[in-house]
């Protein structure tokens, strides 16, 4: 058991999670805002042995080395990469600090936001109609540029009602290639898909101009990634080129983008993270609770 438990801000638990945290340590501290800056964070801590931090904050080198009593930090959001995560592991590793975060928690959500939003543009509903008359998402030629969990995930969906669904992936996915998947190579998938759905982790760029000329005009780019999976300013090009259509959930996802872009009609973004839902919270929580118990088991 852990001395002293610390959530250095909101870490989205269910409250029988945060109850369940006094099973892990003597003593638990839940921090119900966000720090404002590195010396609140050390404040917070204070003498804690254990840390639970979501994806609001950042815990620094300069922090660790200023907290000689850490030896596990848990985050309660998305851990895809050392190089992307908000946490500095090499730091953390240093110290003999263990650092577990999860994943593929609100992969649902996501994929119910992109039916509901594909829909309503091939069909005209709440937005204008992508064609001249509403099209079904039969025979719709879809690029998925990442086929990760959540990426095959919209896939699968998409291809059950109908979809020709290509992938773009480090390699080709034995599975997806069984399942009647086709794996492209990026230029390719482009140039030929309808919608491209780009499902890359976190700090990822791989559209940039070329990719952008590559996927034409007329066509729909939607952006499921924790962030913008493109350049900014190459995004902004394309979106005002004729019949482009762009989508994201949260305005994060397009990146550095000037004001007048949310103002296009052709951009749409509902400002609410898709994938932060009450099962997405429950799922969340169960997966940090079992990282406190194999910390502690190490």
């Amino acid at each position: 058991m852990f001395d002293k438990l610390v959530a250095i801000e909101p870490v989205s638990l269910v409250p029988d999670a945060e109850a369940a945290l006094h099973d892990y340590a003597r003593e638990v501290v839940l921090y119900r805002d966000v720090p404002a800056d590195d010396a609140e964070i050390l404040h917070r801590i204070s003498d804690a042995d254990a840390v639970l931090v979501s994806y609001t904050s950042r815990i620094t080198r300069a922090v660790i080395e200023r907290c000689p009593n850490v030896r596990y930090i848990g985050m309660c959001c998305s851990l895809y990469s050392e190089e992307s995560a908000n946490v500095d592991i090499a730091c953390a590793r240093e110290r003999g600090i263990r650092v577990l975060g999860i994943r593929d928690y609100g992969d649902r959500g996501v994929v119910e936001y992109v039916l509901h939003e594909l829909t309503g543009l091939l069909h005209g509903f709440g937005m204008p109609m992508l064609r001249d008359e509403p099209v079904e998402i039969t025979g719709l030629r879809v690029g998925i540029v990442g086929l990760g969990v959540s990426g095959r995930m919209i896939a699968d969906a998409l291809q059950l009602l109908g979809a020709d669904i290509r992938y773009f992936a480090r390699a080709p996915k034995p599975d997806a290639e069984a399942a009647g998947m086709r794996f492209r190579p990026l230029h390719a998938l482009l140039r030929e898909s309808e919608v491209v759905f780009t499902c890359l982790n976190k700090n990822v760029l791989l559209l940039q101009a070329p990719e952008f000329e590559a996927l034409g005009d007329g066509k729909v780019l939607f952006n499921t990634s924790i962030g913008p999976g493109f350049d900014s300013a190459a995004l902004e090009r394309w979106v005002a080129r004729p019949g482009n259509h762009f989508f994201c959930d949260t305005r994060a996802a397009a990146g550095a983008v000037s004001g007048d872009f949310w103002a296009r009609e052709n951009v749409h973004c509902v400002n609410a993270s898709s994938g932060r839902t009450k099962q997405a919270f429950v799922l969340l929580s169960q997966k940090v609770l079992a990282n406190l118990k194999a910390a502690l088991k190490a």
